[in-house]
């Protein structure tokens, strides 16, 4: 799990076929395309990429940015 200045910004974890990637669910609601461009699968809160898949680390940078970008001036953990 990564935050900035208190917020959370992204939360990654291992599954068996995949690697779980968590943005929230603005994130996954901002990229639905950009995941489904990369062949990824995805629930409301996260994205799964699975082992045998190459990351996209441009479509990774551009969640993290825009949810330092969007949450910015929030005073909490999760978006509310």
């Amino acid at each position: 799990m990564f935050t900035d200045h208190g917020t959370f910004i992204i939360g990654f974890s291992v599954a068996k076929n995949h690697m779980a990637v968590a943005p929230e669910r603005a994130g996954i609601i901002r990229f639905t395309e950009e995941i489904k461009g990369a062949g990824y699968d995805h629930s409301k809160e996260l994205v799964r990429i699975p082992w045998k898949s190459p990351v996209d680390f441009t479509l990774l940078e551009k969640m993290i940015a825009f949810n330092i970008s969007e949450k910015k001036d929030y005073t909490t953990f999760w978006r509310k």
